[in-house]
């Protein structure tokens, strides 16, 4: 059958991918509320420990390495060095990598559109998927916007935010056809929009694989996946966008990838589920994806501990100073900015008790070197955390440059 501008349409049902949520009379229906119910509590407890001024510079921090992490799962690898240079406009001279940079800065753009409210309606919507989709791909350089056909070598284009007119194969799964695609959305959305809370943050997980599994796009499906995640994320848990579950998904590939062709598989029997495909596989999965976001909230807790912290910046910023790259007292400074969240510039001079104008050098070196951000030239003084700074400061967050 075709449907629209010609675009086939096999007419499959949408219990091909049912079920779309663990149900609650599956024997593992406990131990994931137990998780939800642990992830929601410990998300809680982190944002809430940080002051707002920390928080915030964090979040821009962790958009870089969410970014990072999430490239790395589809081979692309940009340190956040290079990501930090390019949100400053440097590129590298290498084309390629200039390209990846591009791509990193897209992919960010679409995370802090996510952070800052800009999904108006459920992540899950048809709308929102094809917008972020068509956000991450329109700030992309021409030459990552095709997909190269191997067994004919054609190159296709990728239209920002247009679902697919194509099969697709992705490893042993071969998708829906093309024309099916938006009556598949809609049964995605018209399931994940009514849960309750428990369910909203299961639906992070299971969501995950099941728009993976309609393969929407002719490509982009995994960003979008994770960054519609993300959204879920941060709508069911307020997260503030200070951990990342790509982080976790990246460091654990091979099992992420396992999980997700596990859950292509069908039923086993009577024991798994009422639906087309394992529900058993799809619990299993979900029951990973949550216990990821739980290690990746224990892991930034302990880099934020603020004594911890403060020692690594101070440790850090006392080398500096015997180098000479920073003037006498920064560490002064950085230690007063760690304790209140910020400082007035004008309590800088009585702070260290020099001249206005040593302590305009102080904080110059600093906000040169980026320990420190400040809005304007008489805004208050904040912490902030480069990419370059980041392995001193919270060592394992993401590898040496």
């Amino acid at each position: 059958m075709m449907s629209g501008d010609n675009i086939r349409d096999d007419g499959e049902t949408i219990g091909l991918f049912e079920p779309l949520m663990v149900s609650e009379g599956s024997p593992q229906r406990a131990e994931l509320n137990d998780l939800v119910l642990d992830l929601a509590t410990a998300s809680a407890r982190f944002s809430g420990s940080l002051p707002p001024s920390i928080a915030d510079a964090l979040a821009d921090l962790i958009r870089s390495m969410n970014c990072y992490y999430s490239n790395l799962i589809e081979g692309h690898n940009t340190h956040p060095v290079d990501i930090e240079r390019a949100l400053n406009d440097d590129y590298s001279a290498d084309p390629e990598k200039r390209d990846l940079q591009l791509e990193a800065r897209a992919h960010i753009a679409v995370q802090r559109w996510i952070y800052e409210g800009g999904v108006g309606e459920s992540p899950t919507s048809p709308k929102m998927i094809r917008e972020i989709h068509r956000r991450f791909c329109e700030l992309l350089p021409p030459e990552l916007l095709f997909v190269e056909i191997p067994a004919t070598g054609e190159r296709i284009p990728v239209v920002p935010g247009e679902l697919r007119t194509r099969d697709v194969e992705v490893g042993r799964h071969v998708a829906i056809s093309p024309g099916s695609v938006p009556r598949f959305l809609e049964r995605i959305h018209s399931v994940y929009q009514r849960v309750g809370r428990i369910e909203a943050i299961l639906a992070a997980g299971c969501a995950h694989h099941r728009l993976l599994w309609v393969h929407s796009f002719l490509d982009g499906n995994g960003r979008v996946a994770r960054l519609m995640s993300y959204a879920m994320l941060r709508n069911a848990l307020d997260t503030k966008g200070l951990w990342s579950v790509a982080r976790g998904l990246a460091r654990n590939e091979t099992e992420y990838k396992r999980h997700l062709a596990a859950c292509d598989q069908p039923r086993h029997g009577d024991r798994d589920g009422r639906g087309t495909l394992s529900e058993v596989a799809l619990a299993d999965f979900t029951a990973f994806f949550l216990r990821i976001c739980l290690d990746q909230i224990k892991f930034m807790e302990g880099l934020m501990k603020p004594d911890r912290l403060r020692d690594r910046v101070l440790i850090w910023s006392e080398e500096e100073m015997r180098a000479g790259t920073l003037p006498p007292k920064s560490d002064t400074v950085l230690r007063a900015v760690l304790m209140q969240g910020s400082i007035k510039r004008a309590d800088v001079v009585s702070l260290l008790g020099v001249t206005e104008r040593s302590a305009r050098r102080v904080t110059s070196a600093l906000l040169e070197i980026g320990a420190l951000q400040s809005k304007s030239t008489r805004a208050p003084l904040h912490l902030n955390f480069p990419a370059k700074l980041a392995g001193r400061w919270m060592p394992g967050l993401f590898p040496e440059e």
